[in-house]
């Protein structure tokens, strides 16, 4: 009850008791977050002692295989467990062949990272652009993706990266069907163990600019609009998860994130399997630029924003700010 004005308010209910002292409002903090629960995306390419920066993402690189080590090491002692590779091929061609090659970048960093940094969890982009003459996602007839011509390829992709000792495979691709595929494909061969992270609601987003800058992976004509996902729409993620549980994934994927937030809700509201949100190359190069330019705290930034998406319904996060929440998460200022 509030009494007059100049008099006491008796007030029983007081939010502000719980936020009194950092003690108390972390041991009332409603979305916890871990450092096992982060995924560092990682470019990696041909050639020897290359750590080239990547020009709309300062700080993220792309490595030789001999440099990659450093940076895993790196992951490592900051406590992020995760990692997804990227490849970037010396060639390619209509049918992106070098996608599921025995000598493939991805396999052979893959063999070389499991063997020099065998601790950490490897996770495999399983798609096309990367590999592609034409950078679309799939095998084409005329000027467009085939989904179903597309759809073994994938599979094949996702087997070769399991023989090289992936961990997890990840489609992107956005083609229907394509979970089924892949875990009939890695079963009939004993990878019944290899679980599926379905880019399940992948949206056709201006927000991975940055990102096919670093992995050299935009279409050489149109879009990709007529595979992944129009952002107007909501329902239709509800409806490209459900097909994608059916099929068999073990986790599911929505991305980018930060513009999304409602997506990760309903999903989370929706499934009983974790929910991965990737934190896409151009919400880290916003955060990167304004800071850059002195208009934002950057650490505070990172730290807000990671913590919207796990309060969101994320359990897992793709992040190129993963050694920065990790170290944020120890030190106390999430988490």
């Amino acid at each position: 009850m509030i009494q007059k004005e100049g008099c006491r308010m008796d007030m029983t209910i007081r939010s502000r008791r719980l936020r009194s002292t950092p003690v108390l409002r972390k041991m009332v903090r409603e979305t916890r977050m871990d450092a096992s629960s982060l995924i560092y995306p990682l470019f990696v390419r041909e050639g020897e002692n290359v750590k080239e920066e990547i020009p709309s993402m300062p700080g993220q690189f792309r490595y030789s295989l001999d440099r990659m080590p450093e940076v895993l090491n790196e992951m490592a002692d900051a406590g992020v467990t995760s990692v997804m590779l990227f490849g970037i091929p010396d060639i390619k061609d209509e049918c992106g062949t070098g996608a599921w090659s025995e000598y493939g970048i991805i396999q052979k960093a893959l063999r070389k990272a499991k063997k020099e940094v065998p601790d950490l969890y490897y996770i495999t982009d399983v798609c096309m652009c990367e590999y592609t003459s034409h950078g679309h996602c799939g095998i084409l007839s005329g000027e467009r993706v085939d989904n179903d011509k597309t759809l073994p390829m994938i599979a094949k992709i996702a087997l070769s990266q399991a023989q090289a000792g992936a961990d997890m495979v990840a489609p992107s691709d956005m083609m229907d069907g394509r979970v089924s595929e892949i875990r009939s494909l890695l079963d009939q061969h004993g990878y019944t163990d290899v679980p599926i992270m379905s880019y399940a609601a992948k949206y056709a987003s201006a927000f991975y600019g940055p990102f096919r800058d670093a992995a050299g992976s935009a279409p050489s004509f149109g879009d990709r609009k007529s595979y992944q996902m129009d952002y107007h729409n909501r329902l239709e993620a509800l409806k490209e998860v459900k097909q994608d549980c059916e099929e068999g994934a073990d986790i599911i994927m929505v991305k980018p994130a930060l513009s999304y937030l409602d997506i990760v809700r309903d999903v989370r509201n929706t499934v009983d399997l974790p929910v991965a949100a990737y934190s896409v190359s151009g919400e880290y190069a916003m955060i990167k630029a304004a800071a850059m330019k002195g208009w934002i705290d950057e650490d505070q930034m990172i730290c807000e924003t990671a913590a919207g998406i796990y309060r969101a319904g994320c359990d897992i996060l793709l992040t190129y700010f993963a050694k920065e929440i990790a170290a944020f998460m120890r030190e106390g200022r999430i988490g």
